[in-house]
């Protein structure tokens, strides 16, 4: 989710660095945001960013004036894990980012109106081929290290106007996550995911096509989100653990005012199809996808983001 959240800031970021503003200081800045997101699914997070803005590299011409380097460092915790985050964008030229960042957390698992929310643990097989979970408090760190690349425009550079903020933005990245307790192989989950996840390599990919406007309701876009495991996998295909994981966003962002803005986020999702009947009680690597029809699509949540910048 907190993708979506940057992806709610790239329209003022896009506008910012595509039309030349006069007068401009050329000096560090920084700001800090607050932001708190929660969904129709039992899950819940709170977080604080620092943000700080280097210029770097700027030339005098409109796509190389405004370039910089923007360092966020983000503490986030939710009722089952505790994270450290740290980005680093640099934007060498308007149209084009270039992101590398980390993250560390752990967690802890919670019983809530009788339902367990697992934090962070390893996932495997009993006897019948059911699913387990193994895990207690803080037991091991969960790291991610990604680079990325960002190809981003904005219809004002071209038809300037207010009312002519039609942004597009593409952000393609390859991470690496990791359970330090988890050997070669084994699955594990974190913040109540699917629990299929495998130390080793990913790719993350998104589109966005939004339209800002200079009134309350001050962004209207669509978000598609791809996701796919790099690592292999024996029999992978059984379960179609190679096939990419998609996520379709509408999002609707408010402006309260300068500081505090609401954004409303309908998501679906596609989801694998298996021929077992109890899937959902069986271990991932136990079901057997269904070739007639591999792939459904489904609702998957309702969510909202409330951010504060101070």
């Amino acid at each position: 989710m907190k993708r979506i959240i940057l992806m709610l800031i790239m329209p003022a970021l896009l506008t910012q660095a595509l039309i030349a503003e006069d007068n401009r200081e050329t000096k560090i800045s920084s700001s800090n945001e607050i932001l708190l997101q929660i969904s129709t699914l039992p899950e819940l997070k709170l977080g604080f960013t620092k943000r700080f803005v280097f210029p770097f590299l700027q030339g005098e011409g409109p796509l190389t004036e405004d370039n910089n380097i923007d360092l966020a460092l983000t503490a986030e915790i939710s009722p089952v894990s505790l994270n450290g985050l740290a980005e680093a964008v640099w934007t060498p030229i308007a149209f084009f980012q270039l992101a590398a960042g980390g993250k560390i957390g752990s967690g802890w698992n919670l019983e809530l109106f009788g339902n367990k929310i697992y934090g962070i643990g390893l996932t495997y097989s009993d006897d019948t081929g059911k699913v387990l979970q193994s895990g207690n408090a803080f037991d091991g760190l969960q790291i991610k290290a990604q680079m990325g690349a960002t190809l981003q425009a904005d219809l004002t550079a071209i038809v300037p106007g207010e009312w002519n903020h039609v942004v597009v933005r593409s952000y393609h990245e390859v991470n690496f996550k990791a359970y330090t307790r988890a050997a070669a192989g084994e699955s594990w989950y974190l913040e109540s995911d699917d629990g299929e996840n495998i130390n080793g390599f990913n790719y993350y990919g998104n589109f966005l096509l939004g339209y800002q406007m200079p009134i309350f309701l001050d962004l209207a876009a669509l978000l598609v989100e791809g996701d796919l495991y790099l690592y292999d996998t024996p029999n992978r295909t059984q379960w179609g653990d190679d096939k990419i994981r998609w996520t379709f966003s509408n999002i609707l962002n408010f402006a309260i005012n300068k500081q505090f803005s609401i954004a409303l986020i309908t998501q679906f999702r596609t989801r694998r199809n298996y021929n077992e009947q109890n899937w959902e009680d069986l271990y991932y690597r136990h079901r057997t996808i269904n070739d007639s029809k591999p792939i459904g699509f489904e609702f998957y949540r309702v969510a909202a983001a409330v951010t504060y910048k101070f």
